[in-house]
């Protein structure tokens, strides 16, 4: 899951007017970025429905197993061939924190917090993504993300407090929401190296590897429970591996080539009201009142975070001419990483679309 661009900028596919619209959307863009967003905020009411019969690590190593499936036929088909030495570091870290413990340390947060409380909790990563960015690749602290992360800790804190009453399980579940905000946060941050070796392809289909391998310990629980769950629970494992992890970074990739990554990021804003939408009509359940006023503190301190991002597009630094500028910030906004021959590696598949460290926080998808 994606980090930071840097190289030429691909023009958006589309210039026809309806692309220069609204969202800035052509129809088959717009057709792909609602399938992404759907599909990973399908995967916490999955998650969530899955709990029920599997256990979190055998939960993992069943969706990693299915997404490694689909991302081996990809990477086979592409003929992209092994990354190079340089960029196996940040793939095993990414496969061990990201595919690893990220999803594990998030499927036991739903066994006891519901699946919208989750992705709000989920959605502060993108803060810890630009933090870690200021701190390790020293990429500064801006008064607004430090205001930024404050306002999203105090939305936690206020989730916290509402799901306290459960004699501390649910307290617990919030403790594994932000582990796992912070797993895959910190994965980012150490894949950006990656990127600038491998293509988005090889580091995502490495990684899911990696998290697979990782995972294995859990094997005989996941046989064990699969002989014994119902047969949807079990689809429910494959779609997680399929759908939100396959698929869905196949369409962010479609879409993003064929727009801005500030237009795309936007839209990752929505992913925890459909989650809330889903928990309630397919598992009639909803957060309580102090969560939602918990998430809406976590969603605002991502976009207070964003700030400053947005006066340096309104306000471009001199240059040839106002697109050179524009052409220029987009690429620092861009969230799949570049190097030489980037263009066509963000084209090619799975994961090309996720932003980095000390880039725009809310471009980091919020996945589940």
């Amino acid at each position: 899951m994606p980090v930071s661009l840097r190289g030429k900028t691909r023009a958006p596919a589309s210039t026809s007017p309806q692309a220069g619209a609204g969202w800035g959307l052509d129809r088959r863009a717009l057709a792909a970025v609602s399938v992404t967003v759907v599909a990973w905020a399908s995967a916490f009411v999955a998650i969530r429905d899955a709990g029920r019969y599997f256990d979190p690590g055998a939960l993992a190593l069943g969706r990693l197993l299915a997404g490694s499936l689909v991302f081996a036929v990809v990477w086979l088909a592409r003929g992209e061939g092994w990354p190079p030495r340089a960029a196996w570091p940040g793939i095993a870290g990414a496969g061990v924190l990201w595919f690893g413990v990220y999803m594990v340390a998030l499927n036991w947060g739903e066994r006891h917090v519901d699946a919208g409380t989750a992705a709000m909790i989920v959605n502060i990563g993108p803060v810890v993504i630009a933090l870690l960015g200021g701190w390790l690749l020293h990429e500064g602290f801006p008064r607004r993300l430090l205001a930024g992360l404050a306002v999203s800790f105090a939305g936690a804190v206020v989730v916290g407090v509402s799901e306290s009453g459960a004699g501390g399980a649910s307290l617990l579940g919030v403790g594994m929401c932000l582990l796992a905000a912070v797993s895959y946060a910190t994965a980012v941050v150490g894949q950006k190296p990656a990127l600038q070796h491998a293509s988005a392809l090889q580091v995502t289909t490495f990684g899911c590897f990696v998290g697979t391998v990782a995972t294995l310990p859990f094997a005989g629980q996941l046989v064990s429970q699969a002989a014994s769950a119902p047969v949807g629970a079990t689809f429910m494992v494959v779609y997680l591996g399929v759908v939100p992890t396959a698929l869905a970074f196949t369409t962010w990739a479609y879409a993003l080539n064929r727009t801005t990554a500030g237009k795309m990021g936007a839209t990752t804003y929505i992913v925890p009201a459909i989650v809330v939408l889903m928990s309630w009509a397919f598992l009639g359940e909803t957060p309580k009142a102090l969560a939602y006023v918990g998430g809406a503190l976590c969603l605002a301190g991502v976009a207070i975070s964003r700030g400053r991002a947005k006066r340096s597009r309104a306000e471009p630094a001199p240059g040839p001419t106002a697109a050179g500028a524009a052409t220029v910030d987009a690429t620092a906004r861009e969230p799949a990483a570049r190097g030489p021959g980037a263009d066509e590696r963000a084209a090619r598949g799975p994961g090309a679309g996720r932003p980095a460290a000390g880039e725009t926080a809310a471009e980091e998808p919020v996945t589940g």
